[in-house]
């Protein structure tokens, strides 16, 4: 019984620590506002050219990725609601 309870305990850990990654990784105005900062390091001239193209790639993939998450999780809500109005 305490091996299972421990077991669940970390499952649920892990769990909550995915959904942390994935927030920090994959969170629109997350990713938006680390574009921003970026912006402002490189007009600063806190970060070199490279290193703000590098990053500003990085971003940029990262925002495709979470959008389309967030389209994919849209179209499941939509399509949800609607197979539970022709019950």
């Amino acid at each position: 019984m305490l091996v299972t309870g421990s077991i669940k305990t970390i499952i649920g850990i892990a769990k909550k620590v995915q959904e942390e990654v994935d927030k920090e990784l994959y969170d629109l105005p997350t990713i938006q506002q680390k574009l921003i900062q970026l912006q402002m390091m490189y007009e600063l001239e806190e970060i070199p050219e490279e290193t703000y193209k590098a990053k500003e790639t990085e971003l940029l993939l990262r925002y495709e990725v979470a959008k389309k998450k967030e389209m994919e999780q849209w179209e499941a809500l939509t399509t949800q609601k609607e197979e539970d109005q022709n019950e």
